[in-house]
């Protein structure tokens, strides 16, 4: 499906508006992931470029379930760099598990596909393996835009973006 980056980016706010509506999610602009990039950021830039990818590559996806379980795929809404605040000393490895705690929850229709998404996106790291082309999707997003936040000074800010994220 060839789509220009305004078409791509008018999907994306599509999709995403309802779950960056829902009161909790805006919790995450609270906490730093990478770098000085907030989960906020982070997120919606997995979710963007997410579906970027699938897109440009043309790949078969539920774009309604990309958007959602990226958007939701580190909903674990603490500080993982405070010790004290983090639920366990092993951030990397169950996170996963408390963002999918947190958006089953909050989103009580969640998929099993969007659950997949968040489950897995840790793969190789946690040994469980995405199950569907979306979570994989995703996965490889995440270690994409995590490099980008750690080498580079917010990358998809607000202010970076001239106004306008992603």
């Amino acid at each position: 499906m060839n789509s220009t980056p305004e078409e791509i980016r008018q999907r994306y706010q599509e999709l995403a508006s309802p779950t960056l509506s829902s009161p909790r999610v805006s919790l995450m602009a609270r906490f730093v992931q990478h770098g000085r990039t907030t989960t906020l950021e982070h997120v919606a830039a997995v979710a963007y470029l997410s579906l970027y990818l699938s897109r440009a590559l043309d790949l078969s996806c539920d774009e309604k379930a990309l958007v959602r379980g990226a958007l939701l795929h580190d909903y674990y809404l603490y500080d993982w760099h405070d010790h004290n605040a983090a639920p366990d000393a092993w951030h990397g490895f169950t996170h996963p598990r408390h963002a999918l705690r947190n958006a089953e929850q909050d989103f009580p229709n969640l998929t099993d596909l969007e659950r997949d998404i968040i489950a897995h996106h840790m793969f190789p790291l946690v040994p469980s393996p995405p199950r569907h082309l979306e979570a994989l999707v995703v996965s490889l997003v995440d270690k994409a835009c995590s490099t980008v936040e750690v080498f580079s000074e917010r990358p998809w800010s607000h202010e970076r973006q001239g106004g306008s994220a992603c």
